[in-house]
């Protein structure tokens, strides 16, 4: 059993920290204030390699191994939640389904422009009446020769304004759809250009106000079977191995989250001084303290193993579940404590940690809410559900 990150690790965590806080930390919090997505962070991030940190070379990426991904999420997230959506959506969620799933063809025209940088990918399943409850979802991809002609609409979209390649699910079997079985969703990649397609920004948004955040219609949008994504019927397969990606990605996201309100509190209990002494010296500051750098420290675990059983080709949902609900949680527990310790300065956005409290909370929401992560490991303690072997995984690291 090794703990100690090998020099590979390190050189992607101090390179995702040094981006962060020189390029991005100074201007996040009028990113925030103003609700701007700043479309150069992108470029920014593929010229680093980044959009393609764990794709393969032969792919165009940087062929890094399933622990850095985690590794800079954490830093990402350390600077503002922003900046890991971008990395959960694009390559975990997009560009990992597209490794695992695609063609050689589909892999060649959509995988190596994403992980290059080239172009961004966004992933395209929750409906205005569809979130957790998956086949409720209402889009459908009707048949027509060797085409298929979608209608529908995807909201709550992270990229949905900015991308250039959606992956979308929706209904190629109506009998199905009407029996509410998952075997008739398929999975397509539809690009920007396509007519009938269209996307806007959603704003007002309680937290991430610096990331993109849309939806996307399709009004008779015409696709070729050569866009879909697996076979007929393995849409909901598709969408549930994404969704493994990019719950690791959320994880490790959190995990930085919570080390910022550790970072902050810590700084602040240092300096602010009650009743004679620094309310560091209070007992219930020190709680509260101590529960962070608790939690912090079984999140990095959490993810850390997730990313190791990625790396060895295992199956990981079990696993990987447990980190995305603990370390979700436990973000948002430290994000309240970080306000609380601020006092009233936590409630304005003049120290980061009112940021901070906003951003937390959609993660208890989002890759599947905290009481479907609670359900899921008491079926699997309960010996109600366990990982099978299934049709396609990740490719084992390091890549051949």
């Amino acid at each position: 059993m090794e703990f100690a990150l090998a020099d590979h690790h390190r050189m992607v965590q101090k390179m995702v920290r040094d981006f962060g806080a020189s390029e991005v930390a100074p201007r996040i919090r009028e990113l925030d204030r103003s609700q701007t997505f700043d479309r150069t962070i992108l470029q920014k991030m593929g010229a680093l390699g980044l959009l393609g940190l764990c794709v393969p070379e032969r792919y165009g990426g940087a062929g890094s191994d399933y622990i850095s991904l985690g590794l800079a999420c954490e830093e990402l997230e350390y600077v503002d939640t922003s900046l890991r959506v971008i990395l959960s959506v694009h390559l975990g969620l997009n560009s990992l389904s597209l490794l695992a799933w695609g063609t050689e063809d589909q892999r060649r025209r959509f995988l190596v422009p994403q992980a290059r940088g080239e172009k961004v990918a966004a992933y395209g399943l929750t409906e205005p009446a569809a979130g957790s409850d998956a086949v409720g979802i209402q889009a459908t991809a009707v048949r027509d020769g060797r085409n298929y002609v979608l209608n529908g609409e995807k909201t709550w979209m992270s990229l949905a304004d900015v991308a250039d390649h959606f992956l979308i699910f929706a209904w190629t079997d109506p009998v199905k759809q009407k029996q509410r079985d998952h075997a008739g969703l398929s999975a397509f990649v539809l690009t920007r250009d396509m007519k009938g397609l269209a996307t806007s920004t959603l704003h007002g948004k309680l937290g991430i106000r610096a990331g993109n955040t849309g939806t996307i219609t399709m009004d008779e949008v015409r696709v070729s079977e050569d866009n879909r994504l697996g076979q007929d019927g393995e849409g909901f397969r598709i969408a549930m191995f994404a969704l493994d990606q990019g719950r690791y990605t959320v994880a490790s996201g959190a995990t930085g989250l919570i080390r910022a309100c550790l970072d902050a509190s810590v700084r602040y209990a240092q300096e602010r001084r009650a009743f004679g002494v620094p309310i560091g010296e209070h007992q219930l500051i020190k709680e509260m303290i101590a529960r962070m750098s608790r939690d912090y420290e079984v999140s990095r675990l959490l993810y850390l193993r997730a990313g190791w059983m990625k790396n060895q080709g295992q199956r990981n949902t079990r696993e990987t579940s447990l980190a995305k609900w603990y370390a979700t949680v436990a973000s948002e527990q430290a994000a309240g404590d970080a306000v609380e310790i601020h006092g009233a300065y936590g409630y304005s956005d003049e120290y980061p940690v009112e940021r901070f409290y906003r951003n937390a909370k959609g993660a208890v929401i989002y890759e599947g809410t905290r009481e479907i992560h609670t359900l899921l490991q008491a079926d699997y303690a309960l010996g109600y559900r366990e990982d099978k072997p299934t049709r396609v995984t990740l490719p084992k690291w390091p890549f051949d």
